[in-house]
């Protein structure tokens, strides 16, 4: 692993009416190609604060109440800017529930007409959009996690010949890989290690995924062989993120630190390899979002636990 120089600043901070809960990668920032940030998101017990370009924060409740972990409903899905529910999903609670939360976690699109949500007892929903109207279908179940999921993650490059183009995580710390398509077939599993992958990312055919002990591990998405590992953060990690024109890895997690990676493949050797470009502390904050503002990774923005704003950072 090389070290570059810095390259961020803090920008300004976008108010939130609500803090962030302390949840996996609780932001979201709606991000069209080659144009200013549509939309940030982050998550507050059963309501997501939305903040557009213009206008105040719009809160998305929960319907039917519940908790940040444990709700009635799956899934909701709204409009760009929030203005209108066009789809939910109820989540099936099964008669005799288990001693733990019953909760949707991870959400991804796949492919193209696909998003794939998932869930405490380990299935991943696979949910079939529409390229216009509402009639959103449940289509497909995985079930080869038997550990909560934790994150999902599409392919943001170019995903080699036999490559998987999505991963699946779980508190176990197993990643599943799959080819999405038609049907989803399972291309390979990489067992746990008894520790928890909060968060993944998978970019051309690199699979990045963070972990409670504060490791970032790079895996081939193809392979499932170990290519690289970084003790990135002294505690866990809650975020990941990746800008797919340029392959920054921005990374987040509970010791108060947001890091600034950069991947590459030797085009020779295929080797995958890591650099640092920047570390920026976020003061007494535990950080459980970050996400680029832009494909380039020129921007990104960060949310901590019970803070009440959106912290936003650019170029030096």
């Amino acid at each position: 692993m090389a070290a570059a120089g810095s390259g961020y600043r803090r920008e300004r901070a976008l108010a939130l009416r609500n803090s962030s809960s302390a949840l996996y990668n609780n932001l979201t920032v709606l991000c069209p190609p080659a144009r200013p940030p549509r939309a940030f998101g982050a998550v507050h017990g059963t309501t997501l604060s939305l903040l557009g370009p213009e206008g105040p924060p719009r809160q998305l409740p929960a319907r039917g109440g519940g908790s940040a972990l444990s709700t009635p409903l799956l899934t909701q899905m709204y409009e760009a800017d929030g203005s209108t529910l066009v789809f939910w999903h109820a989540l099936d609670v099964p008669e005799h529930p288990a001693a733990h939360s019953v909760f949707a976690r991870g959400i991804s699109a796949a492919g193209e007409r696909f998003v794939c949500v998932g869930t405490s007892s380990g299935a991943v929903l696979v949910f079939d959009i529409p390229p216009k109207g509402t009639n959103v279908t449940l289509s497909e179940v995985l079930e080869q996690h038997r550990d909560p999921v934790t994150d999902i993650a599409a392919e943001q490059g170019q995903a080699p010949e036999a490559a998987g183009d999505l991963v699946t995580a779980d508190d176990s710390g197993t990643l599943c890989l799959w080819s999405t398509g038609e049907e989803f077939t399972l291309l390979g599993r990489i067992p746990g290690s008894g520790c928890t992958c909060s968060s993944v990312t998978l970019w051309n055919g690199i699979v990045a995924a963070g972990y409670g002990n504060g490791q970032i591990r790079l895996w081939e998405a193809g392979t499932g062989q170990l290519r690289a590992q970084v003790s990135a953060h002294a505690r866990w990690i809650y975020a990941l993120d990746l800008a797919p024109l340029t392959g920054k890895l921005l990374s987040g997690a509970e010791d108060s630190f947001v890091h600034v990676w950069k991947l590459s493949r030797d085009p020779d050797t295929g080797d995958v390899e890591i650099q640092h470009c920047h570390g920026e502390c976020v003061t007494d904050t535990q950080v459980c979002g970050a996400r680029f503002c832009d494909p380039a990774g020129d921007t990104f923005a960060v949310t901590g636990y019970d803070l009440s704003e959106i912290l936003c950072y650019g170029p030096a």
